[in-house]
C-alpha cells in the first residue's frame, strides 16, 4: 500500500520544520509585507494543512484496512473500536463544543483557537494511533529529531551573541520580552532588568524551545546512560544541555531533571556512567543554589515567581465561580491571541518607554496607567496546563483531561515491556514516555503544550508506539 510510505515521508517533513515555523513565519512575513508586519495567518497555516493532509491519509488507510477485516469477519480492528483513552479525548472534544455553544458571548475565534491549541493535537493522536508505522519511521524520526535538535541548539547558543539589529533585519520585532498580537516576534527574552538574555533559538519563546529541547536532550542521555558511542553522544549531549540552560526556563529545568532521575533508576546502562550523571545532577542543583544566593534576580525572578502562585489561584476561582467552564479559548495561548497585550509593572517603575505603543496596556501595581481612554481586556493565562483546561472546561474537563494523561503515562510506562522483542521499538517507546513525562510536569507551571512543534511531535511520537501496542495487545 502507497499510503503508508506517503504518510509517513509527510510526517516526517512536517517534524523536522515545525521546530523552525517561527523564524520561517518571520523572515518570510517580512520579505512578503514588509518590516513590522504581524505574522501573515495564511502563512503560518502550513502546519495545519500538512497535518491535515496527513489525517485523511490516515483516515482512507483506517477505511480501507477496516472494509478488508470486516470482510473476513475480524471486528476486532474495526474503526468504531475503542478504549478508555479513546473515549476521554472525544468526552473532552464534545465537552468543549457543548460549552462554547452555551456561552453565546464568545466569538467564533475564541472557540476555533481554543479547539486548535487544546484539541488538534489530541485528535491527531486519536486518529494516527489507528494506522501502522513502520520501524523504518520510528528510525528516522529519532534521526530527524537529533539532527533539528542539533542544528536549534548551536543556532539558539549562537543567538546569544548576536545584536538586536542583526534580528530586527530578519524581521524581528525591535522590543524584547513582549508578545504584541498585531506585531512581530521578539527575538528574545530579558531576565528583569539584568540585560540577560534568554535564547528562544529559532522558536517562539525561551520555554518553547526548553520545552522542544528536551526531545533530543533525552536521546542524548539514554544512549550516554547506554553506552552508545560516547566520543559522539557526549559533545552532543553537551551542546543541547548549554542551549538548555540558556532559555532559563525553570519549567524545562525542572522537567529535565524529572527525566534524569527517573532515567537514572531504569535497569539499563552502565552502572559507571549512571554514577557519573547523578554526579552532575548534584552538581547542577549545587550550582542552582549558589546562583540562587549570588544572584537571585536570575532564577528566582520575584515577578515572575509571583504569577505562578497568584494566577493558578485565580484560575482555581475561575473554575469554582463556574464549574461548567467558560468556554473554549477564554484562557491560556488562544486568550492570548484575542486580547489586549498587558503588562504587569512594580509601584514606582517608569513607563516612559511604553508611550510610543499606545497598543500596549501597561499596569503599575492594581493601576492601569496606560492607556486612560478605556479599560484593557487582558488574557487569561493560570500558568498551568491543567488549569487552563478546567477555566476552559470546568471542573469535569480538569478530571477528564488529568486522568487523560495519567492513563497516557502508565500505558507508555508498560509499552516498552510489550515491545521488548524490538529494541528499536522499546527504545522509541523509553524516549516518547520520558519527554511526556517531563513536559506533562513542566505544564503544572507553564502553557507546555501551547507550542506546535512540542505537541505535534510528542502527540504523533506516543500514536506511533501506542498504535502498535494497541494492535499488539488487542485492546
Amino acid at each position: 500500500m502507497i499510503l503508508r510510505p506517503l504518510r509517513e515521508r509527510l510526517t516526517l517533513m512536517l517534524l523536522a520544520l515545525l521546530p523552525f515555523h517561527a523564524l520561517l513565519l518571520t523572515v518570510l512575513t517580512k520579505m512578503i509585507a514588509g518590516q513590522g508586519h504581524a505574522p501573515l495567518p495564511w502563512l503560518a497555516a502550513w502546519k495545519e494543512g500538512v497535518l491535515g493532509i496527513i489525517l485523511v491519509v490516515a483516515v482512507i488507510e483506517i477505511l480501507l484496512i477496516s472494509r478488508k477485516r470486516l470482510a473476513v469477519g475480524d471486528k476486532r480492528l474495526a474503526i468504531f473500536s475503542w478504549d478508555f483513552i479513546d473515549l476521554c479525548i472525544i468526552s473532552l472534544c464534545i465537552l468543549g463544543v457543548v460549552i462554547s455553544a452555551l456561552h453565546s458571548s464568545l466569538s467564533a475565534l475564541h472557540s476555533l483557537l481554543g479547539f486548535k491549541y487544546d484539541f488538534v493535537p489530541l485528535v491527531a493522536f486519536l486518529i494516527l494511533r489507528r494506522v501502522e508505522w513502520s520501524d523504518r519511521f520510528r528510525d528516522r524520526v529519532l534521526k530527524v529529531i537529533v539532527a533539528v535538535g542539533g542544528i536549534i541548539a548551536g543556532y539558539g547558543i549562537l543567538s546569544y551573541f548576536l545584536s538586536q539589529d542583526f534580528f530586527v533585519s530578519m524581521g524581528y520585532s525591535d522590543l524584547h520580552s513582549l508578545y504584541l498580537p498585531d506585531s512581530p516576534i521578539a527575538a528574545f527574552q530579558q531576565i528583569g532588568a539584568s540585560g540577560m538574555r534568554r535564547i528562544q533559538a529559532t522558536m517562539s519563546g525561551p520555554n518553547q524551545l526548553g520545552f522542544f529541547l528536551l526531545l533530543p536532550w533525552t536521546l542524548g542521555l539514554l544512549n550516554i546512560i547506554r553506552g552508545e558511542r560516547w566520543n559522539v553522544w557526549i559533545p552532543y549531549f553537551a551542546l543541547v544541555d548549554i542551549a538548555l540552560f540558556l532559555t532559563f526556563s525553570r519549567s524545562a529545568w525542572v522537567a529535565a531533571c524529572a527525566i534524569m532521575i527517573v532515567a537514572l533508576f531504569l535497569e539499563v546502562g552502565a552502572p559507571f556512567m549512571k554514577k557519573i550523571l547523578w554526579g552532575c545532577l548534584a552538581l547542577f542543583l549545587v550550582a542552582t543554589t549558589i546562583l540562587i544566593l549570588v544572584a537571585p534576580k536570575i532564577i528566582i525572578r520575584s515577578a515572575s515567581t509571583s504569577d505562578h502562585l497568584v494566577r493558578p489561584l485565580r484560575a482555581v476561582s475561575m473554575m469554582l465561580a463556574k464549574p461548567l467552564g467558560h468556554g473554549l479559548g477564554t484562557a491560556g495561548p488562544a486568550s492570548n491571541r484575542v486580547s489586549d497585550p498587558c503588562v504587569f509593572l512594580p509601584f514606582g517603575a517608569d513607563i516612559g518607554w511604553a508611550q510610543n505603543r499606545p497598543e500596549l496596556c501597561v499596569f503599575v501595581g492594581e493601576f492601569q496607567a496606560q492607556p486612560r481612554d478605556r479599560a484593557c481586556n487582558c488574557p487569561v493565562l493560570p500558568e498551568n496546563w491543567y488549569l487552563q483546561i478546567g477555566v476552559e472546561l470546568g471542573i469535569l474537563g480538569f478530571i477528564l483531561y488529568v486522568l487523560l494523561i495519567v492513563l497516557l503515562l502508565k500505558r507508555l510506562a508498560v509499552s516498552g515491556e510489550r515491545l521488548a522483542g524490538s529494541p528499536a521499538a522499546s527504545h522509541y517507546a523509553l524516549i516518547a514516555f520520558l519527554v511526556f513525562l517531563g513536559v506533562s510536569i513542566g505544564a503544572l507551571f507553564l502553557h507546555a503544550w501551547e507550542d506546535t512543534a512540542v505537541a505535534y511531535t510528542l502527540w504523533i511520537l506516543i500514536a506511533g508506539i501506542l498504535g502498535n501496542v494497541r494492535q499488539a495487545s488487542k485492546l
